[in-house]
């Protein structure tokens, strides 16, 4: 029998769970995990584990937490894990050259995109915004670039019409799992993963979300918008000015419809929706939150509108 792969893992957000949790799941030793240190976060700012750490202490894995991994002292620390090969999921933070050749078997990353397309931080919103049609995951084995390494294994998914972000990042954090499982299983087997190169075009990079970006513009067209409103569901969530007060937006739709009115203005009001005219077409918004607020109906945010003018 071959001997059990010994990993190290890196990754941060709840994206990486999953594929920390098919580290555990495939037999192989997890000799440490490695996360952003904790950050102050909620209304008080107290120091927060990020979600991978709570699984690693969960399953009782050693934890670093290095705020940087470009220093020798945690090049020493890696090396001393002895990792065969070093698994890295949205883990935000550089791995220089010294990092990447520590690991025997080298390092892999689960990425979120159909590598080129999609290259960079935040490829879930992205691909939702352009209005892609489908996406996947990609199992890489790690370059000094930025999500330019070949190709092992690559899965793909629909993004469909009602996908929002969160909807979309769930899906992709399980299908991550899957193909890293995959992977892990046959390089135990003994097997050598075919490395497929990145193609030279097609390449897209999908940058950080900014906040400003959730601000809607009704002049944009009514697509565009529905995508971003499904976008940036649940962070940063769009917004846009209504009736003279800045509400967030959830749950919208373009609709095959002329605008009749200027852009912004409520074209039209149902018993569970209303409708806003756009640059080109109209939106269809079923909920909205105001500042402060919380998630509400549309009506019950209209009907508290006419109340306060009434």
């Amino acid at each position: 029998m071959p001997q059990p792969l010994r990993l190290a893992f890196a990754g941060t957000p709840e994206f990486a769970v999953p594929c920390l949790h098919a580290c555990l799941a495939s037999g192989a030793a997890v000799a440490a995990v490695y996360t952003q240190p904790d950050r102050p976060a909620g209304r008080g700012r107290k120091l927060a584990a990020s979600p991978v750490k709570q699984a690693a202490l969960a399953a009782g894995i050693p934890v670093e937490q290095p705020a940087t991994l470009r220093d020798a002292t945690a090049c020493e620390r890696l090396r001393a894990h002895a990792p065969d090969l070093l698994i890295v999921v949205a883990y935000g933070l550089i791995l220089p050259r010294s990092v990447l050749t520590i690991p025997r078997l080298g390092c892999w990353n689960v990425h979120a995109s159909l590598l080129p397309r999609w290259r960079g931080a935040a490829p879930i919103q992205r691909a939702i915004l352009a209005g892609d049609t489908q996406t996947g995951v990609a199992l890489m084995r790690m370059e000094a670039g930025l999500d330019t390494g070949p190709v092992l294994i690559q899965a793909r998914t629909p993004i469909d019409d009602d996908d929002t972000g969160g909807r979309l990042h769930d899906r992709l954090a399980e299908l991550g799992a899957r193909v890293l499982a995959e992977g892990l299983a046959r390089v135990h087997a003994g097997e050598t993963l075919p490395a497929r190169p990145q193609a030279a075009d097609g390449v897209t990079y999908a940058h950080k979300l900014d906040k400003s970006e959730a601000r809607l513009d009704w002049s944009e067209p009514a697509v565009a918008l529905a995508r971003k409103v499904r976008a940036f569901d649940p962070w940063p969530v769009a917004e846009g000015m209504l009736l003279g007060e800045r509400v967030r937006l959830w749950s919208a739709q373009a609709l095959a419809e002329a605008a009749r009115v200027q852009p912004g203005m409520i074209q039209a009001t149902h018993r569970d929706a209303i409708d806003i005219a756009t640059g080109d077409g109209v939106l269809r918004i079923r909920q909205c939150q105001r500042e402060g607020g919380r998630r509400m109906p549309v009506r019950d945010w209209l009907n508290a509108k006419n109340a306060t003018h009434g």
